[in-house]
């Protein structure tokens, strides 16, 4: 659809016609004050040179239509056409995601098994966060690293694949060797506090008890409850003696406690669920049931925006001033 952003500059199209109206009274009151003297042969004059009058005339009229053109091309541009395009966006209504991961030391124990083969606890994380993630459209995914501390490893970002390429990079111990749960619950907190109501969510997954930070996790929960922060809380691995790498390279038996009344608690205040992962497939399980729960809504907008086309025009002008110039010239400067 075309349309003018400054339609009003139409108005002067009409110089061209209302001026000779004005110049024809000027020249009208200055013949009738001078005496013209005509030569005694001047029809002679008139039929020796009637051809190059008949060209001066075409020229003439030529002039003229391009004069015209070039004022109307410039007039079109001063009014700044332009193109309107509708554009269709389909935006997601999705939920802001927080994914709050244990990285301490205990997540070195090899009690999962992929392939009849032992793998740590992290390296099964990884995998179904990362099928997980993909999953997530339209949704805003953070994540948060904690052990010592809690650290924001990225921010909630609709480009999944960021968040797929850190989590994918993390190592074990990378925060330390403790398990600081309040911590980890409140700095995600602060990064969702501002997103939209009904759509803040934190999946808490570690696999150990709270040992380390400074803000105590029912705190840190009540915080959460206080900004309508729905936190599924995910423990991992078994309790008690489980297979751990040693430091030469020999797997050794350590003992595992995981404080499920406190993730448990974490959820119910804050109409969360609570899981428990033992192997692989529970823990798939479980972010197949989460998936269900999140469905995203989309929501179709029309945007209607403006593409300025004055170029054509002022193309237009610059072609015919290029005419002109090269008739004038080829008329030795005169008309």
């Amino acid at each position: 659809m075309l349309s003018f952003k400054w339609p009003w500059m139409a108005i002067l199209l009409i110089l061209p016609w209302i001026m000779p109206y004005f110049l024809s009274k000027q020249k009208t009151t200055k013949a009738s004050s001078e005496l013209s003297l005509l030569h005694s042969g001047i029809h002679k004059l008139e039929a020796a040179f009637s051809n190059n009058t008949i060209n001066k005339k075409n020229t003439r009229s030529l002039y003229r239509f391009l004069l015209f053109l070039l004022w109307i091309s410039i007039i079109i541009t001063l009014m700044r056409p332009q193109i309107i395009k509708e554009y269709t966006e389909v935006r997601n209504r999705g939920y802001d995601l927080m994914l709050a991961v244990d990285v301490s030391r205990s997540m070195l124990a090899l009690d999962f098994k992929y392939n009849d083969h032992p793998v740590n606890r992290l390296a099964v994380v990884k995998g179904v966060l990362d099928q997980f993630i993909s999953k997530r459209t339209g949704d805003r995914v953070g994540l948060i690293l904690f052990g010592d501390g809690a650290y924001v490893q990225s921010p909630l970002t609709s480009d999944g694949n960021i968040v797929r390429n850190m989590l994918k990079n993390t190592i074990p111990r990378v925060a330390g060797d403790g398990t600081a749960i309040g911590d980890a619950i409140g700095l995600a907190v602060k990064k969702l506090r501002h997103r939209p109501a009904g759509s803040r969510i934190l999946i808490l997954l570690t696999d150990g008890e709270n040992t380390s930070g400074s803000l105590a996790p029912l705190d840190a929960t009540m915080l959460a409850k206080q900004y309508n922060i729905r936190i599924y809380t995910i423990g991992v691995g078994s309790e008690g003696e489980v297979p751990f790498p040693g430091e030469n390279g020999k797997t050794t038996l350590e003992k595992m406690e995981l404080d499920e009344d406190l993730l448990k608690n974490i959820a119910h205040k804050t109409n969360g669920v609570y899981h428990r992962a033992t192997d692989t497939e529970a823990l798939e399980n479980i972010y197949k049931k989460i998936n269900s729960l999140e469905k995203t809504e989309a929501e179709t907008k029309s945007v209607m925006i403006p593409q300025s086309i004055y170029r054509w025009p002022l193309s237009l002008t610059l072609l015919c001033l290029l005419i002109i110039a090269g008739l004038s010239l080829g008329r030795g400067g005169k008309w």
